[in-house]
């Protein structure tokens, strides 16, 4: 490892907070440094593709945090993308993966089609929220009817984090597309994934009935 990836490893390790490391650890994410804190670690190293690719390969799940802060989403090629999705080693990790380098590479779609019947849980999951994107912002060329045939087959019984995101593009399907609006509120109807999920007064439930009729009655509202 060389001196700059030892460098932010330790400053890492010299901001974590034991307190914040049990919160974080009840959600998956084995560290406890503030992400203010991680953000500036972040800033302070720069874009610089080979630190964030040391930090990546050290599986400090705090490390791997500021990697992805440091790696633009256009450097990793294909097969780098695929290694990262199957070596990240935190919740956090995961979703950060998704949202700040795979949805804004260039590669999205080809790994979006190359997740997508993964045998994996968390490719899917990945699969599953990049197709979210393509269904709001891009959606000519998709089947958004064999999406919710496959979401209506398998939403009930998949894995949490795949799940979600599918729930996601169950509710998105609903919201950005009338035609097929009532399809998709009966089946979140039939299911009932995440109906009891707990929500916070003044947020939308994430039952995609519940938030579909939300964000809908917000925008003709």
């Amino acid at each position: 490892m060389t001196d700059a990836a030892q460098h932010v490893l330790d400053e890492l390790a010299a901001l974590e907070d034991p307190k914040a490391r049990a919160v974080n650890e009840r959600h998956g994410d084995a560290h406890g440094v503030n992400l203010t804190k991680l953000r500036a670690v972040a800033k302070a190293a720069g874009s610089d593709a080979e630190l964030a690719r040391e930090l990546w390969a050290s599986d400090d799940v705090a490390g791997q945090l500021v990697a992805l802060l440091m790696l633009k989403p256009r450097v990793p090629d294909a097969e780098e993308l695929d290694r990262m999705l199957r070596t990240t080693r935190s919740a956090k990790a995961h979703d950060w993966f998704v949202n700040y380098i795979a949805r804004k590479s260039p590669l999205a779609e080809q790994m979006r089609v190359r997740w997508f019947d993964d045998t994996d849980a968390d490719a899917r999951a990945a699969a599953w929220s990049l197709t979210t994107d393509r269904v709001a912002k891009k959606p000519d060329g998709l089947d958004l009817d064999g999406l919710l045939d496959r979401i209506e087959a398998e939403l009930a019984d998949a894995p949490s984090r795949e799940q979600w995101a599918m729930n996601e593009t169950l509710a998105n399907i609903g919201i950005h597309h009338p035609a097929l609006r009532e399809r998709a509120v009966a089946i979140g109807d039939r299911l009932q994934v995440l109906a009891d999920y707990p929500v916070a007064p003044g947020c939308t439930s994430p039952f995609a009935p519940a938030w579909i009729a939300e964000i809908v009655r917000r925008r003709e509202s």
